[in-house]
């Protein structure tokens, strides 16, 4: 039996269920300055993504990756969103 596909759908949902929140805590503690952090990062798993043999890992990886790049528009957006009072802003923070 193959199980890449169940691995890889399964690995998919956490990741996206760990970037949700790491978006939201870090434009509140640092707003969209961060986004670089996120590209570096995408970058760096997509680059590792291609040197695995491992086919699995190299699915995890790039998704990672590619969901490091998407955060960095989902950063902007949640930008927006605390504009408009979604969610809290960091009193602490200058706008």
């Amino acid at each position: 039996m193959n199980f890449i596909g169940l691995i890889s759908a399964v690995a998919t949902f956490l990741i996206i269920g760990i970037f949700h929140p790491l978006v939201i805590k870090g434009e509140y503690y640092f707003g969209t300055r961060c986004w670089w952090v996120f590209c570096v990062a995408g970058i760096a798993f997509i680059v590792l993504s291609l040197f695995v043999d491992n086919q699995a890992v190299s699915t995890i990886l790039g998704v990672t990756g590619c969901s490091c790049l998407w955060s960095i528009l989902e950063l902007f957006e949640q930008k927006k969103r605390v504009a408009r009072g979604w969610f809290p802003k960091n009193p602490k923070r200058k706008y």
